[in-house]
Formats: structure tokens, sequence, C-alpha cells
């Protein structure tokens, strides 16, 4: 009787020493740190927890449905970082598919166990805890540690002490993803401030004033980053260049593109006379050489002459500027030109225009007359057309505002569909 209470005050003993050391493990784990970290960290306190020679975990990828190896710690461990585990083959793949834990007293006696990886690491598994990590009935992976440091068999003790473990550790990795998923969207959110910042630079910061016409203009990206652009440039010959351009698809793809647009402008536009088909000759050169096929720019460029009033203009596959005259029934619709920059080497025509007085220039992107409501209903041109026609008597800045409005009013809270690029040229009467 003696001896029995002397056996049972020793197991308790270690009980109480095991929960201490697990409890600590699993304070050490559940602290804030990377996946990598995380893993060699769950990989170091097994052992250590099941004075253990080696351990193993195993992730669970469900794209693949494979158990993956991530970090196995013991003599031969770094060798088996490669290897995956199909669902249902081997003892990792029978616990993850049944989420059973399993104590394996002689692995080579077991049908499961394959000897594959010990023909590879030289390293000769004999005993073996494998239990499943799972959280909310997600499996999360497999936990593994094979042979006792001293020899002796694993027990049921040892394996509801690996099971708490291994709750523990399902808890860690599941919040580690959560975290690098947080990091990797906020380091994306930071990208894309740092993109969108650059991107407004291109963008002309202010407008440049005329004591013979009005400039208006406004870009608002459907998102971060956008493939619209404009641009007001005025020369040292009394020439101000207008230019509006729409890349293909959104987002930081369209807006290097829109880099590249800008950077070639400039590349060929001289600081005197300017000869617009040289410019979207130019233009369309460079982006046949650096953009892709998929991708492609619609882009209208015009040149006012202040001494002569007259507006020459290329469009190349970009929505037509319209202009509206003081008295008329209808607007002009400045088409010619050629096909989009960026697809084939082409010839441009140009059309020369002269300008009136209290004439009104609207030149814009896409993201204004396709604008969708709730009802995926499109603002359409038609739109365009007559709420300029009732403003056109105002300043530049009142005309756009007018625009905007009317395509808010439309749109009615529905989400931005595309970029929204509108500007406006008034010659004063």
């Amino acid at each position: 009787m003696k001896q029995e209470n002397i056996q049972l005050l020793s197991d308790l003993q270690y009980i109480l020493t095991e929960m201490d050391f697990l409890h600590e493990v699993s304070r050490r784990i559940l602290t804030i740190k990377s996946l990598p970290e995380l893993l060699t960290d769950i990989m170091e306190s097994s052992k250590l927890l099941m004075r253990a020679e080696a351990s193993s975990l195993l992730l669970y990828d469900y794209s693949d449905n494979k158990l993956h190896f991530q970090v196995a710690r013991g003599e031969k461990g770094r060798l088996v970082k490669q290897y995956s585990v199909d669902i249902g083959s081997s003892i990792a793949g029978w616990v993850a598919e049944h989420r059973k834990p399993q104590v394996i007293a002689d692995c080579y006696e077991d049908p499961r166990f394959n000897q594959a990886f010990d023909q590879k690491t030289n390293f000769k598994t004999k005993l073996m805890i494998c239990v499943p990590m799972t959280r909310d009935d997600h499996l999360i992976g497999v936990l593994q540690v094979i042979n006792k440091e001293n020899g002796e068999a694993f027990i049921d003790r040892d394996m509801k002490i690996f099971e708490t473990l291994a709750s523990q550790c399902a808890v860690a990795i599941e919040n580690a993803h959560l975290i690098e998923v947080q990091v990797a969207s906020e380091a994306l959110a930071l990208e894309l401030k740092t993109a969108r910042d650059i991107q407004q630079r291109l963008l002309p910061s202010t407008l440049p004033e005329y004591d013979d016409i009005e400039i208006a203009a406004k870009l608002i990206p459907a998102r971060q980053v956008g493939g619209d652009y404009y641009t007001v440039l005025k020369s040292d010959n009394d020439q101000t260049l207008l230019m509006t351009a729409d890349v293909t698809g959104k987002g930081i793809p369209a807006a290097m593109i829109v880099s590249t647009v800008y950077s070639s402008l400039h590349s060929f536009l001289p600081r005197e006379s300017v000869d617009l088909k040289y410019v979207v000759n130019g233009m369309n050169k460079i982006l046949l050489d650096s953009t892709t096929n998929d991708k492609f720019v619609t882009c209208w460029l015009g040149l006012y002459d202040h001494r002569t009033r007259r507006l020459m203009s290329i469009n190349a596959g970009h929505n037509s500027p319209l202009i509206f005259r003081k008295e008329g029934d209808g607007p002009i619709s400045l088409y010619t030109g050629g096909m989009f920059l960026g697809c084939f080497e082409v010839a441009y025509d140009i059309e020369s225009i002269e300008m009136l007085p209290d004439d009104v220039l609207v030149f814009y992107t896409d993201g204004v007359t396709e604008a969708l409501n709730h009802s995926n209903e499109q603002y359409e041109e038609f739109r365009l057309i007559d709420i300029v026609s009732r403003s056109k008597a105002g300043s530049a800045n009142e005309i756009l505002a007018c625009i905007e409005r009317d395509v808010e009013q439309h749109v009615d809270g529905a989400p931005q569909s595309d970029d929204f690029t509108c500007c406006v040229m008034k010659v004063k009467g």
C-alpha cells in the first residue's frame, strides 16, 4: 500500500511538472510572431515537452488537399522539409483524414507507416505520437514527435499532453496566418498609397491661367490608382497642349502605363512650336515597345493657338471631344485621327477648327459617359450633351461642376465603375 502511494505521488508530481512545462510552452507559442518563427518554435517546444529525438509539423493546404512538411526538427530534420503527404496516406495522412490522434509503439509494424522518409533521411523512426491540429472543425495540420530520448515508449498520458499542445498550436498558427494577411494587406495599402501619390504628381498641380480662355479639369479615380490621365501644357510659342488619355484596365498595371504616357509625351514635346503628329507618332512608338499586346491607350490631343484661335486635334481611338457653340443646334465632335496608341504603327490624321468667342470644349474619358447607376444604366453621351448645352453660359469651372453633379445624380450612390476624367475649356467672349 505504501509503495502504491509512493508511485501515485510520483505520477502526480510528474503530471504537475509536465503541466507547468506545457503552460510555459503554450504561453511562448501564443506570443505574436511571424509564421516561420512560430513553426520553428512549435517544433522545438514539441521536442522539449515530449523529450523526443525529433519532431515535425505538416500544414494542410486546401488548394491541393495535401499535408506539407513545413519544418522538421531533429538530427535529420532539415532533410524532410521538401516533402508532402496525401490525405489518407501514411500515418500523418490517416490522422488528418480521421481527425484522431495516434500513439504508435512500433512504426515499422504499422501498415500505414511510409518508410520512404527514413530511407531518404537515414533516420530510424521507432515510436511516434501523431495528433491532428484543428480549429473550429477546420484542419490546420498534423503535429508529430518521434522516438523518446530515453528509449521508452510513448504512453496515453503523453498523448493527452501532446493533444493539448497541438490545440494551442492550431490557435497560434491560425492567428499567425491572419496576422500575415493583415500585414500583407497593410503593405499593399501602403504601396497603393505611394503609387497614388506618384500618379497624382503626374497630373497638373495647378492649371495655367490665360487672358483669352478658361480651363477646368478633374480626375476622380475609381480605385486608389487608375488608368486615366490628362494634362494642360502652355508652350513658349502662344500654344497650349490639351490632352486626355485612358489606359485599358485599372489598378497598378494601368497606372504604370500612365507613367509611360506621361514620360513619352514629355520626351517628344518641344518647348516652342509643337508638331502634334510628331508627338502622337512618338508616343505610339514608345507604347508599342513598352506595353503588352492586351494593353493600349485611347488618347486625344489638342493644340490651341492663342494667336489664331485655331484648335488642331488628333483623336487616337478616344471619346470624341465636343465643341459647343454659343449659337447652334448641337456640338461639333472631334473624331478625326486614327487608331489607339500602343497597337500598330499607323498614320494619324489631323483636323483644325476655328474657335469662336464663348465656344466650350469638353474632353473627357469614358468614365463619364459610361458611369453606371444601380440598374447598370450608363450615363451616356446624350446626357452629357444636354447638361453642357444647359450650362454653357457659365464659366469653365461652373460647367465642369454641373457635369459632375449630373453624373452623381445619375449614379445615385452606386460604386464608381471607372475613372472619371473631365476637362472644360471655354473661349472668353
